[in-house]
């Protein structure tokens, strides 16, 4: 005869407790899509990859259609020193000439988008591989930017090779494969008018495809808790003014200004809310959908 202990009940009992209280929220985002940004410490971390994939599969399981871009950066990182390909950064854009940019999605598309579909598959779910050429889900255009000399104060143009930015997403392949309850998983690989391949910054991509579909959220999962004040204390909900202020006296700043240009242009162009929240703590993604208070940062038009 099995017994078990008072410590085993309440634990079960407290498991039972936040399955109960995350009923809501599972009403509340049945049939919405979600747009989950994975990168950073969690896609390089074991553990936290496999939490990722069942959290996804999760998601999939109560009716949630969860979508997947990923990034990769200090994977190509390991792969050009391997290879010893010199790259540089301009603007936290790394220069990708036409050997650099092959290197760049064979990782992309090939090692780091078939661990995670392989992991997503392992947890239960059924998921699919893409980039952006795959049935032309992402065009892309050439990225310029422009850099003043501080001497002559003429602008100069400033040629980042094919480096590109998301200019048309095509939803069919995603509407298809949700009808059929596959999990896409992306690569940020792009295709401009005349084929040629560009790399796109995955939190970019992930933005304008959450925008094309009309998502619920866009998650960015990134090292940090989220957007803390002058204080270090994290800022749970930021509305599009409260972030133009936050910018302009400087309490956001570094790499957290694209994140969050990335969020505020995904809520300007019709997703309800975008979030950002630590990677690096298991279970994020759970914690933050189906909990009152969340455990990230909530960047929304109101």
């Amino acid at each position: 005869m099995k017994k078990k202990s008072i410590g085993e009940t309440k634990k079960w009992l407290s498991a039972a407790q936040t399955i109960s209280e995350a009923l809501p929220f599972m009403r509340r985002y049945a049939g919405r899509t979600f747009v989950i940004k994975y990168g950073g410490h969690a896609m390089g971390d074991q553990r936290l990859a496999e939490i990722f994939a069942r959290d996804i599969v999760l998601m999939k399981q109560v009716g949630i259609n969860p979508v997947v871009v990923h990034g990769g950066g200090p994977q190509i990182a390991k792969m050009l020193e391997r290879l010893a390909v010199k790259s540089e950064f301009i603007d936290g854009l790394r220069v990708t000439d036409a050997a650099t940019v092959e290197i760049v999605e064979m990782v992309l598309s090939g090692t780091i988008n078939k661990q995670i579909v392989t992991a997503i598959n392992r947890a239960g779910g059924t998921a699919i591989g893409l980039s952006g050429k795959d049935g032309g889900l992402i065009q892309a255009t050439k990225v310029r930017r422009t850099k003043r000399d501080v001497e002559s104060n003429i602008e100069k143009i400033l040629d980042l090779g094919f480096v590109g930015e998301p200019s048309e997403i095509n939803p069919d392949i995603l509407d298809s494969l949700d009808q059929g309850g596959i999990i896409p998983v992306i690569a940020p690989i792009g295709v401009g008018a005349g084929g040629e391949t560009y790399n796109i910054n995955a939190d970019t991509a992930a933005g304008a495809i959450a925008a094309a579909i009309g998502a619920a959220r866009l998650l960015m999962l990134t090292d940090v808790p989220g957007v803390l004040d002058k204080s270090g204390d994290l800022i749970t909900d930021i509305t599009l003014s409260d972030l133009n202020k936050l910018l302009d006296d400087g309490t956001i700043s570094g790499g957290m200004i694209p994140k969050l240009e990335t969020c505020k242009m995904a809520v300007e162009d019709g997703v309800d809310a975008a979030v950002i929240i630590d990677g690096r703590k298991p279970h994020a993604i759970l914690l933050e959908i189906f909990t009152d208070s969340g455990i990230g940062t909530l960047i929304n038009r109101r």
